[in-house]
């Protein structure tokens, strides 16, 4: 058994069968068929279960694909270590719809030019989708909302995404699922998790829709709310990207449901140059973006106190002034305030204004 056997073996499973893995691995088929029995051979088990022209992974063949997959990708990641350390090469990477089009424009931008000789792959898909593609080695990472397994990745939390209820701009109030009872809901297909956010939050007050539109895009989810065909659950940052978001009425959720962590995942014990200076990149840009928010919040709350001390302070300024009763004029009376500075100086009583 060597990594060339493995190599065969992986592509096999992955293609679905012999015919495609010999087109991918640019091989006849009888030769890849060859390989496939001399491993079994060797190992003393049958890996498929042959069921007339297509093959099914055994139990052993189940249990020698995990160990293939740690082994070619350690072999990978010895290759690139003996070269140099510098990010290179294909770089494969997943995404959710509204992670790809809000999050990663920045800081695919940053990691692209600082790393020239790396060029980017991205497939769009839902997390269970993507989850299984970094699982096979058809991609190198993804991005993904959770809930996801545990068990074949390293995860790295990302974002935190709020989740909203959108609905048309003249919808009353939603405050519980019983305020949209009855509304078409729009969707993506199964499998998304913010459909299963959705659903649970229905759940918790007995409630569904009894009709689901399912559409591939929140462009499409948010262009059907405006035209009032049904409401939906969507990250809040998604809205920044659509130009009539002021059609659409923007309800929060409570908070056992308005957040949904999105983490990045990759192969346990897969580590490139490239994948560890992605990783640096997002993670950086995700730091900055949090001390920026930070930012944002104290100077509201210094603001607002400010004009709180203003509006307590008005009050006070507008008795200093009165109108002589022959000009008209304002006339300033004089008028003494009491300061901690000098305790003996009292402020008139009202009588006395």
């Amino acid at each position: 058994m060597d990594l060339g056997d493995l190599h065969i073996f992986r592509t096999v499973v992955q293609a679905g069968g012999v015919t495609r893995a010999a087109e991918k691995l640019n091989r006849v088929q009888s030769n890849v068929t060859t390989r496939v029995r001399q491993l079994e051979a060797d190992l003393g088990v049958e890996l498929f279960v042959r069921d007339g022209k297509k093959l099914h992974l055994s139990s052993a063949g189940r249990l020698l694909l995990d160990y293939a997959d740690r082994l070619l990708d350690l072999a990978q990641e010895a290759r690139e270590a003996v070269h140099d350390a510098k990010p290179r090469g294909l770089l494969r990477l997943g995404s959710m719809e509204s992670t790809a089009s809000v999050r990663l424009p920045v800081p695919m931008n940053e990691y692209l030019s600082r790393y020239p000789e790396v060029s980017l792959e991205l497939r769009i898909g839902t997390p269970r989708e993507l989850a299984a593609a970094v699982r096979e080695g058809e991609l190198d990472a993804a991005l993904v909302a959770e809930p996801i397994p545990d068990a074949p990745f390293e995860k790295i939390p990302l974002y935190d995404e709020e989740l909203v209820i959108i609905a048309a701009a003249n919808h009353p109030p939603v405050r519980s699922p019983r305020d949209v009872s009855g509304r078409p809901v729009l969707a993506f297909e199964a499998g998304c998790p913010y459909r299963q956010y959705m659903e649970d939050w229905f759940a918790s007050s007995g409630e569904m829709s009894d009709r689901v539109i399912e559409t591939s895009s929140y462009h499409a989810i948010l262009g059907c709310a405006v035209a009032g065909m049904g409401i939906s659950m969507v990250p809040r940052i998604v809205l920044k990207t659509f130009p009539d978001v002021k059609l659409l009425s923007v309800h929060t959720l409570p908070p056992e449901f308005n957040i949904a962590p999105t983490v990045f995942i990759r192969r346990k014990g897969a580590v490139s140059p490239k994948l560890t200076a992605l990783i640096e990149v997002l993670t950086d840009r995700t730091d900055l973006n949090a001390r920026l928010s930070a930012r944002r919040k104290a100077g509201s709350v210094a603001m607002q106190s400010h004009a709180g001390r203003q509006q307590a302070i008005s009050p006070l300024a507008k008795t200093g002034r009165s109108k002589s009763p022959k000009s008209g004029k304002p006339e300033l009376r004089a008028s003494v305030s009491k300061t901690s500075a000098d305790p003996s100086v009292e402020t008139p009583s009202p009588a006395g204004r």
